[in-house]
């Protein structure tokens, strides 16, 4: 497999894994960006960005990002903070006054972003087309009821996030919630990143297909025995309705929708730039990436049945946790996107790390791709 990029000598071991991930058949397409101190050490990608094999990923190839999408959403919110439109303890409902129906009139900005609202999904089947209804998942998420008493734990919302936060986005900001997240975060560092993409834009995504054979750790293998057998439960409810969430990613109208938990588009170098934003104080103040940054929720997540831990909108290291850790310092944070995407921060190293894939693998966490070249990078320094 021939690798086109550039990396820095000293980090060719991370460069040699990197090709090496290329052996397995399955894997399609990738890029690595890895910046120090906001210079750039390793910009890498390999493979085919298309389902036929007939498309070369390319520097410029624009790849789903998943999850990843929700630190950016996290950081408009607290630029809104700063500016006095939004209050971290304020009741969302405040704001949003439909919120409050179904005991939810206490809930806070706070409380959303570290997953500690008890609002990761909707009860009521909605149909498939409703993922691309904003109005109607809003509606349904202010008339829902906390599966949880709201601050008492934590469970991770994969998709309700998106709406949760960018309804609070939309009404302050009067524009559609992916358009203002964009404005705040990727355009004053000129990122190639985009929520709701543009139909010109179509042919430079990356097609997503799924990694077939591997079952993935424990905690992957709980996660899909909690969907195939429990299909009622709130983990299974909340990837699976609308029913569309798991279908939809290569569809055109998941591209165009403004969904700020998962359809984020961007390359491995805009997600690197954007933690080197953070890192050095582009985006947020000191103040505020330290509450960004800050323990909120840690433990057993009654979503993912895992242990996870979470700042506001970022999921922090734990170190002692093979599926959880970032595998570079213990003050890292960032975070994964389903498949196996992902992007974070060391600010001990000040390094800024970003992997995407259009090859998704089954890990709920960290994916051992990402982490074996992040380890790698962390022992070439």
């Amino acid at each position: 497999m021939q690798i086109q990029g550039y990396f820095d000598l000293r980090f060719e071991a991370v460069k040699e894994a990197f090709a090496a991930l290329f052996n397995d058949p399955q894997e399609r397409g990738a890029a690595l960006c890895v910046q120090i101190d906001g210079e750039t050490v390793l910009d890498l990608w390999a493979g085919v960005a298309d389902k036929d094999g007939e498309q070369v990923w390319h520097s410029d190839t624009l790849a789903n990002l998943f999850s990843c999408t929700k630190t950016f959403t996290a950081v408009a919110a607290l630029q809104l903070v700063d500016e006095g439109k939004l209050a971290l303890d304020r009741p969302v409902a405040q704001d949003w006054p439909e919120f409050a129906q179904a005991g939810k009139g206490a809930i806070t900005l706070r409380q959303l972003l570290s997953h500690q609202a008890g609002l990761p999904a909707l009860r009521e089947m909605l149909p498939p087309e409703a993922l691309y209804d904003w109005r109607a998942m809003t509606a349904a998420l202010a008339a829902e009821q906390p599966w949880w008493q709201p601050g008492s734990g934590h469970g991770y919302a994969p998709i309700t996030y998106g709406w949760l936060l960018g309804e609070l986005i939309r009404r302050v900001e009067g524009c559609g919630p992916g358009e203002a997240i964009v404005r705040r975060t990727a355009t004053p560092l000129g990122l190639d990143f985009h929520i709701g993409l543009h139909d010109d834009e179509f042919p430079r995504v990356a097609a997503i297909g799924r990694k077939k054979g591997d079952l993935g750790d424990a905690a992957a293998q709980r996660l899909l025995r909690c969907m195939m057998s429990e299909p009622a439960s709130m983990t299974t409810r909340a990837f699976t309705n609308p029913p569309s969430i798991m279908t939809s990613t290569n569809k055109p109208e998941w591209r165009r929708m403004q969904q700020p938990a998962a359809n984020g588009h961007g390359t491995a170098r805009a997600l690197a730039g954007f933690y080197t934003g953070l890192l050095q104080g582009q985006l947020l103040d000191a103040a505020l990436l330290a509450e960004l940054t800050r323990e909120h929720a840690c433990g057993e997540d009654r979503t993912l049945l895992t242990q996870t831990r979470f700042g506001l909108g970022c999921m922090l290291d734990q170190p002692q946790v093979a599926n959880a850790t970032y595998g570079l310092g213990p003050q890292a944070f960032g975070h994964p996107g389903a498949g196996g995407s992902i992007g974070f921060a060391d600010p001990q190293r000040g390094v800024a790390f970003a992997f995407v894939t259009n090859s998704l693998g089954p890990y709920v966490l960290m994916d051992p791709r990402a982490q074996r070249l992040a380890r790698l990078l962390g022992e070439c320094l």
